[in-house]
C-alpha cells in the first residue's frame, strides 16, 4: 500500500533460524486458515509457509511462498550460518518447477502468501501467532518511496531491451501495442 506522503507500508515476517525447531505449527495454522470453509481441515501441503527441513544437519527454515517462476533457478549455492550449511532452496519462496512446494496438491495451482489478509485483518498472520518459540515475528514498517528510482529502473530495463533486440525492433513493438483510451 502506498500513502499520499510518498511512503509505503511494508508488512513482513522475520525468521529467527536459531529458534525454529521444525514443529511445523506455522504450517498447520496456515493450512487451516486457508481451508474451504475456513478452519474446516488441516492439510499442510496447502500451506503458504513451509518448514524446509534437514534433521541430519539440524536445519529448519520456515519459508513463505512468494511469486511464481516459470523456470527453476540456475544456482545451487550453499550458505554457512553459525556452522550450519543451508541450500539456496531453503530460503527461496518462489514457486518453481524444481520442487512441489507451494502448489495446491489437487490442482497444481501456485499458492501465494497473503499474510492472512481479510477484512478486518488479524493483528498478526496466523503462522506468527502459532509459533511457540517466537521464531517468526511480524513487522509493519513505513519506507520512503522515491519515484525517481522507479524511473531509473524503467530506463535500465529499456536499455537492456535495446541492447538485446535493437532500437528499431523495440520501437516497432511499442507502435503495435494496443492503446487504451
Amino acid at each position: 500500500m502506498k500513502s499520499a506522503s510518498g511512503e509505503k507500508r511494508v508488512r513482513r515476517i522475520k525468521v529467527n533460524l536459531d529458534r525454529c525447531n521444525g514443529c511445523r505449527a506455522c504450517e498447520i495454522a496456515c493450512s487451516t486458515y486457508h481451508a474451504l470453509p475456513k478452519y474446516s481441515n488441516v492439510n499442510p501441503s496447502r500451506s503458504r509457509i513451509r518448514v524446509v527441513m534437514n534433521p541430519f544437519n539440524d536445519e529448519y527454515v520456515p519459508t513463505r511462498s512468494t511469486d511464481y517462476s516459470k523456470a527453476e533457478c540456475d544456482g545451487r549455492r550453499v550458505y554457512a550460518i553459525n556452522d550450519k550449511e543451508y541450500s539456496e532452496c531453503s530460503f527461496c519462496g518462489s514457486i518453481c518447477p524444481a520442487r512441489d512446494l507451494f502448489k495446491d496438491p489437487a490442482s497444481g495451482i501456485p499458492l501465494k502468501c497473503d499474510l492472512c489478509e481479510e477484512d478486518p485483518p488479524p493483528e498478526e498472520p496466523l503462522c506468527v501467532q502459532a509459533c511457540p518459540l517466537d521464531a517468526l515475528t511480524y513487522e509493519e514498517l513505513e519506507e520512503e518511496v522515491e519515484e525517481e528510482a522507479k524511473r531509473d529502473e524503467v530506463e535500465i530495463g529499456l536499455r537492456s531491451l535495446i541492447d538485446k533486440y535493437g532500437l528499431d525492433k523495440l520501437a516497432d513493438t511499442f507502435v503495435r501495442l494496443p492503446q487504451k483510451d
